[in-house]
């Protein structure tokens, strides 16, 4: 669904593509072999046992080796990127139909910026930044993403603007419009939406011609309530690709299509939030009618003037947007207030839909569903400021290993156990590559999580398991980044068993759900840009901890759902900052190097 060709990316931002590798195919017996060690802490020891033989007789028969053969095929066939790439945006996005909010899209809140007092002067800034941004994107000038070493993939960047998830059965399709002749904002409030040009006379508009049209659009929005047809991205996707036939029935084509094609939301929503939980919970949803959740790129500003980032996960990962929303931040700060220019008259159009009964009932039941799970959402951002990159470093310290660390400290202390944990870990350096998964319990943490509540340990024997538990998790994340973890191999094994030949008994051995059910799923994005960043947790008995390594500061946001397993994100929370406070004290003495 696309009038955008792709595969004419062109300029800096795509030089490298063609230099990419592709994402291997690991060794059969490496995997298996790492997989095996990954079971350990997390089972019994019986239960151990019976795993470890189920995986070497899979490693041992024809079936495995046939397996790994069609693999290596998949990934020689001309023309494919990526052998993971279309199993994995259908499995975990496309064809994922639990409403995208809250369960799979994320929200960045940003500092706010004591200049701005005026929430049309904070959005016009944004908006100014995030157009300057586009603007590289559109023409390529945008420099790669990249490590110390190497470019990564830019395949991502065609999904930021002028783009749009459009929801389909029994699996989601992903549009994109020509950057040309789109140049177009949807602005949502009140649940009325509205559409200017930012581009007027092959110039684009300065920071306060967009205030100035931003303040006309609220004080038209606030004139008159509408129908919040929004609220209908919240849904079930089957039951919003149904209500949106509907709303295609009801004369509601060229009103999707603006919004569709847009190359971004701004959300101006009435709240005024406060404490950093209500912002959170602001940016990340609100109330949901001032939305259009598909998009991947909402900018969110409240009345109080606090701001931030809704994106939708399905096609774009979080570097690049975070990129995006560092810029737009650095640019609004740089920005100087400026006089709007004499016979300026803001134009814009609301977007009217057409909404008869049945619209309105489904918009109703969609209010209904989306609260209550909404309200389910329980979360708590803890601002740790004790310290934060700079002095983990001076400790002689990885800051992701170590803040992973007072993840498995204080998930230990608050479940009693060493739970199944998840560490997204990016594999942006092959073609169109995306995340792997880092299995962050090893039993080298687990020995260290077991010395630190032990009398009998003492401060050296408690730093060396420390020393031995970040280098195997530097080396987990390592082997991950170089998409040589256990995860998507795994995976991509059992997609290639055909329907006519017996499952593995690898994939039906309780082992193989349990070590994949995240009690705990982490993800770190850092920028002092950030107050918080967060999303909801990946199942109904587990957290997920969004963090941000500040220079001076450590920001973790715990999500979790209220339901009958009792999870409660204060308490993991106070676990974490506690974790932290005895890691701290437990290598200040010395560097752990020097242990």
């Amino acid at each position: 669904m696309s009038t955008r060709e792709i595969d004419e990316e062109h300029g800096a931002l795509f030089a490298q593509q063609e230099q990419l590798p592709k994402l291997p195919v690991p060794d059969l017996e490496s995997t298996l072999q790492k997989y095996v060690e990954s079971l350990k802490p997390v089972l019994s020891e019986s239960e151990y046992k019976h795993s470890a033989h189920v995986v070497a007789e899979f490693g041992q028969s024809a079936q495995a080796q046939e397996l790994q053969r069609r693999l290596k095929a998949r990934t020689a066939e001309p023309g494919r990127a990526s052998w993971l790439e279309e199993w994995w945006n259908d499995l975990s996005y496309m064809g994922y139909r639990d409403p995208v909010i809250p369960f799979v899209s994320y929200h960045y809140s940003y500092n706010d910026d004591p200049r701005c007092t005026r929430a049309t002067q904070r959005a016009a800034k944004l908006i100014s930044g995030a157009i300057a941004f586009r603007a590289r994107v559109v023409d390529g000038s945008l420099e790669p993403d990249s490590t110390r070493t190497s470019a990564l993939c830019s395949h991502s960047y065609n999904y930021m603007f002028n783009a749009c998830r459009i929801p389909a059965e029994p699996s989601d399709k992903f549009r994109t419009v020509a950057y040309h002749g789109n140049e177009t904002i949807v602005v949502v409030r009140n649940s009325r939406f509205f559409e200017f040009s930012f581009v007027r006379n092959n110039v684009v508009l300065s920071a306060a011609e967009i205030e100035q049209t931003l303040e006309q659009i609220v004080q038209t929005a606030d004139a008159a309530d509408a129908v919040a047809v929004g609220v209908l991205t919240t849904d079930h996707r089957d039951t919003w690709t149904r209500n949106r036939r509907m709303l295609l029935d009801a004369g509601n084509a060229s009103v999707l299509q603006a919004i569709e094609a847009a190359a971004f939301v701004v959300c101006m929503e009435p709240d005024m939030p406060q404490t950093r939980e209500e912002l959170s919970h602001v940016i990340w949803h609100a109330s949901g009618r001032n939305r259009w959740f598909d998009k991947p790129c909402q900018f969110v500003v409240t009345d109080s003037a606090r701001a931030g980032f809704c994106g939708e996960h399905s096609m774009i990962d979080g570097t690049p947007t975070l990129r995006l929303a560092d810029f737009a931040v650095a640019h609004s700060l740089a920005l100087p207030d400026g006089p709007v220019p004499r016979g300026f008259n803001p134009a814009f159009n609301e977007l009217r839909f057409q909404t008869p009964p049945t619209v309105v009932r489904a918009v109703a039941q969609a209010q209904s569903r989306f609260d209550v799970n909404v309200a389910a959402q329980h979360v708590c951002v803890l601002n740790f400021a004790a310290f934060g990159k700079d002095k983990i470093k001076k400790l002689g310290c990885s800051p992701d290993a170590f803040v992973q660390m007072v993840i498995q400290l204080a998930s230990t202390r608050h479940h009693g156990r060493a739970r199944p944990t998840y560490e997204a870990s990016m594999t942006r350096s092959f073609l169109h590559g995306r995340t792997e998964t880092c299995r962050s319990v090893s039993s080298d943490s687990v020995a260290w999580c077991t010395s630190m509540d032990d009398p009998s340990a003492d401060t050296g024997r408690r730093i060396k398991l420390l020393r031995t538990a970040l280098a195997t998790h530097s080396r987990l994340t390592r082997e991950a980044v170089n998409g040589h973890g256990v995860d998507r191999h795994l995976l991509g094994l059992r997609m290639l068993v055909a329907p006519t030949e017996p499952m593995p008994a690898i994939f039906t051995d309780p082992a193989y759900t349990y070590s994949s059910h995240w009690f705990v799923s982490t993800s770190q994005m850092s920028s002092e840009h950030l107050c918080s960043y967060g999303w909801s947790a990946v199942t109904p008995r587990g957290y997920g901890i969004a963090y941000n390594i500040r220079e001076n500061s450590l920001i973790i946001h715990v999500a979790c759902v209220r339901n009958e397993h009792g999870l409660n994100s204060d308490r993991f929370a106070q676990c974490l900052e506690a974790a932290a406070h005895d890691i701290a004290s437990l290598i200040d003495v010395k560097k752990v190097s020097e242990y």
